[in-house]
Order: C-alpha cells, then sequence, then structure tokens
C-alpha cells in the first residue's frame, strides 16, 4: 500500500465501502466484486485498495480475532505483526513492572501496543514508516491511552518513558515482497542501540527464533514462543523484566492452553540409548531454548544420537512439548530397501522427518511411488552417530 492508496481508504466513501465488504460472504468472485464495484461509481484505485484491504482483513482474523474486522494493514506488516495472544503476554508481562508510560519501538500497524493500551497501559507507539505509522493511528484510535509518532527508534526523547519495547525491522522496507535481513548488525533499530537501554530503563525485544544465541546478554531471559506448532519469535526480556532464576523458557500456546518450561540456564543433554517403543519429537521452541534434556528427564527417555534432537523412550508419556510416535520398525538407510518395505506394508501416504542427514523429504517421498491405503511417518536419521531410518505411526 502506498500513501494516495491509504488516502483513497481513509475517506467516508472509503470506510462504508469496506464496512460492505465485510457483510459479503467469503470466496466471492474477484472479478465479478471488481464489475459490481466499478458499476456502483467508485473509482479503479478506491475499489483496489478495499478489495485488498478486504483480503487482509480477513486473513488477519487468525491474528487479531474479531478486532481484524476494523483494523487496516499492509501485506508485510500483517505477516510481521504480533498475533494478539503473544501481544497480550507481552503486554501483561509491562503491567507487572507497573510503568508510568511505555514506548513501542518499531510498532509496525501496531498489535502490541494495542494488547498494551486494552489494559489500561499508557503506551506511544513509533514507526518511521509513514504509511505504517498511519494503519497504527487507525488501529489504536479506540484507546484514549494510545498515541503514535511517526520517527525513528534513534531520534525519540526516550527521558519520558520508563519502560520500552522494541521490535527491531528484520526485513527490508517496503509493505510487500520484503527480504529478511540474515545479519543482526543489519537491523533498525541496531540491537547495541536496544541492549543499551536495558542500561536504565525495562526493555522488551522481539526477535526471530532463529537468532544467534551467543548474543544474548548476560543476564536476560529468553523466552521462545511455539503456537499452533509453529516457533513465532523470540522475546528477550532485560533483567527489570526477566522473571528470577529464569535465563531460558519454551512456551508452547495451542488450543489446549498454554504450557510452559524453564529453567535456569540450557539444560545438560541425557545420555544415548537403543530405540524404545516411541519416539519423541520435542517442540521447537524446546529445542531452540535447549531444554531436551529437561525435556528427556520428565519422559524418561534417551537420546537416539548425540546432537540430534529426537528423544525414545519405553513409556508413553502425554506432553505439550513433543510430539510421540510408537515406533514400528528400524531399518539401515538405503532407499531401494526403504521403498520395498513400504510397499509390503501398503502405505500410500507418508510423512517423513529427518535430522542429522543430507536428505530433501520431498524428493526422498518421491522416490518411493508410494500406493497403498495406509499412512505412516518416517524418521531419517542418525542411530548413535549411524544414519538409519526408522517407520513409525502417530501414538
Amino acid at each position: 500500500m502506498d500513501r494516495n492508496e491509504l488516502l483513497e481508504l481513509l475517506t467516508p466513501e472509503g470506510l462504508r465501502l469496506l464496512d460492505d465488504l465485510a457483510q459479503e460472504p467469503a470466496g466471492a468472485d474477484p472479478v465479478a466484486r471488481v464489475s459490481r464495484l466499478r458499476a456502483q461509481g467508485h473509482s479503479p484505485a478506491l475499489v483496489s485498495a478495499a478489495l485488498t484491504q478486504d483480503r487482509l482483513r480477513r486473513k488477519a482474523v487468525g491474528k487479531f480475532g474479531e478486532f481484524a474486522e476494523r483494523m487496516l494493514f499492509t501485506q508485510a506488516s500483517l505477516e510481521q505483526a504480533t498475533r494478539l495472544r503473544v501481544a497480550a503476554l507481552h503486554a501483561g508481562r509491562f503491567r507487572a513492572l507497573a510503568p508510568t508510560h511505555l514506548i513501542d519501538l518499531g510498532c509496525g500497524i501496531g498489535g502490541d501496543a494495542l494488547a498494551a493500551a486494552a489494559i489500561g497501559l499508557r503506551v506511544t507507539a513509533v514507526d518511521r514508516d509513514e504509511v505504517t505509522a498511519t494503519l497504527a493511528s487507525y488501529n489504536l484510535a479506540p484507546f484514549e491511552n494510545a498515541d503514535v509518532l511517526n520517527a525513528s527508534a534513534e531520534d525519540v526523547d526516550l527521558d519520558p518513558y520508563d519502560a520500552i519495547y522494541l521490535d527491531p525491522a528484520r526485513r527490508t522496507s517496503g509493505h510487500s515482497n520484503t527480504t529478511r535481513l540474515t545479519r543482526a548488525s543489519d537491523y533498525s533499530p541496531s540491537l547495541d542501540f536496544a541492549f543499551g537501554l536495558a542500561e536504565t530503563r525495562a526493555v522488551g525485544i522481539k526477535l526471530g527464533p532463529g537468532f544467534d544465541r551467543e548474543d544474548i546478554p548476560e543476564g536476560w531471559e529468553a523466552q521462545w514462543i511455539t503456537v499452533d506448532g509453529q516457533v513465532v519469535e523470540l522475546g528477550l526480556w532485560s533483567p527489570r523484566l526477566a522473571r528470577p532464576g529464569i535465563t531460558r523458557a519454551a512456551l508452547v500456546l495451542n488450543d489446549a492452553g498454554s504450557h510452559e518450561m524453564t529453567a535456569a540456564a540450557d539444560s545438560a543433554d541425557v545420555e544415548v540409548r537403543e530405540p524404545g517403543e516411541y519416539l519423541y519429537e520435542p517442540d521447537g521452541s524446546v529445542i531452540r531454548a535447549r531444554l531436551i534434556g529437561d525435556l528427556a528427564r520428565e519422559l524418561d527417555a534417551g537420546m537416539l544420537s548425540p546432537g540430534i534432537a529426537y528423544l525414545t523412550g519405553d513409556t508413553a508419556v502425554e506432553t505439550p512439548f513433543a510430539a510421540r510416535f510408537r515406533i514400528l520398525e528400524r531399518f539401515t538407510l538405503d532407499e531401494k530397501k526403504l521403498k520395498r518395505e513400504l510397499k509390503a506394508r501398503g502405505i500410500g501416504t507418508l510423512e517423513v522427518k529427518k535430522r542429522g542427514v543430507d536428505i530433501d523429504p520431498a524428493t526422498f517421498r518421491k522416490k518411493m511411488s508410494l500406493s497403498g491405503k495406509n499412512a505412516a511417518t518416517l524418521f531419517l536419521t542418525r542411530i548413535d552417530g549411524q544414519h538409519a531410518a526408522l517407520l513409525a505411526e502417530r501414538a
């Protein structure tokens, strides 16, 4: 979305059109919609902007629920926005600190600021991009305790604020087709700037889950968050916001609720053992937080191989922190033999997982020429350092 498209939308005609589009059922023919709206006298620019916005709003329901119905987005800002469920956790951590004024640097379309304002915190949201800051202003308009600045984080006078939340730009600038920045030194604002703020204030930072652990400052809490099976972020919390005795945390959010593993440091791995009746695949947040050893001890399980994030044991334990599979058979990692074995078992649907081997699962699956009515999971991995394949079923 560029400035002209935004101006088209932020008119009485544009906002009424958005409200009308929201009443239409999902899946309507886009060509027919364009023709109908043009026939009603709307300009081509407004029709394009409104239909794009309607599509983004419908997509945003997964992140923002009913709030999405009155918010505005760009494609890039929606992709990068914090889910409201996660933003509420961020806001709750700040509320426990009881700040007088929170500032959200790099606010995007205002997801985190919205959650903070909704629980009564006074919040100022800041974004250097004019269009994005305007969208944040619109999205935060219902909250008298929230305001928005169009400025670079480094240029804002931070004296009035006693708590700071940062979501550094980790992608190239723009409102669509952005690319991920691979070097933390290219983030904006820089992490040196962000970490330096913690010397005098409470600071929280949102980062990608693959952030280099070696760059996490001493004394900060690192919390990796999984939502519905996907690791979505790493939250870093300065000593004033870190929970006592916790520097590593894995939080799993799903339909069943909220579940968390915490530790004072990375956990030590457990011993390698022969495959038992079950294989456990730890959640990505547990792997990122390096709490596999603690999870293994809870499951009374061992490692399949050193440095491989698969666990095995003989006890079926229910846990939100790992998927459980029953091991059916062990094979050498031989493509021809595996193809014969899968055919003999009538396996037509195969989930292929791999760790510790240089194999593309999609390519491997095609080579198996699958046919049949049965389904299974095949783990391509190492067992005590040796390449192997484990045929399994979800248990």
